[in-house]
């Protein structure tokens, strides 16, 4: 069984910054891609952005200058710092992993979301 727990989540004005985390833990092999997604009200989930193990990089265009990932191999653990906040950034924001367990299979995993709220 694997967790993804995520944090970081708030109310923010527009403008605002805040950084989000998501620490796996549990029957956990090998991290192949981290990454985020979101969702706002009314719309499909979409990725905002995802990092793999060697640190190669895909960003949203929506977030590109303003968003970044990063993630800590040895704590198992990604981030998303967000700069620049506007209120179109508003939605649940969900961890995603792609890993392999124990078992050798390939998982994907999500994480049960953070509510970022930004305010014009």
């Amino acid at each position: 069984q694997v967790q993804l727990v995520e944090s970081g989540g708030g109310l923010v004005q527009a403008g605002g910054s805040l950084r989000l985390s998501c620490a796996a833990s549990g029957s956990i092999y090998i991290i192949n891609a981290m990454g985020w997604y979101r969702q706002a009200p009314g719309k499909q989930r979409e990725l905002v952005a995802v990092i793999t193990r060697s640190g190669r990089i895909n960003n949203a265009d929506s977030v590109k200058g303003r968003f970044t990932i990063s993630r800590d191999n040895a704590k198992k653990t990604v981030y998303l710092q967000m700069n620049s906040l506007k209120p179109e950034d508003t939605a649940v924001y969900y961890c995603n992993a792609d890993l392999t367990d124990y078992e050798l299979r390939k998982v994907d995993y999500w994480g049960k979301g953070t509510l970022v709220t930004v305010s014009s």
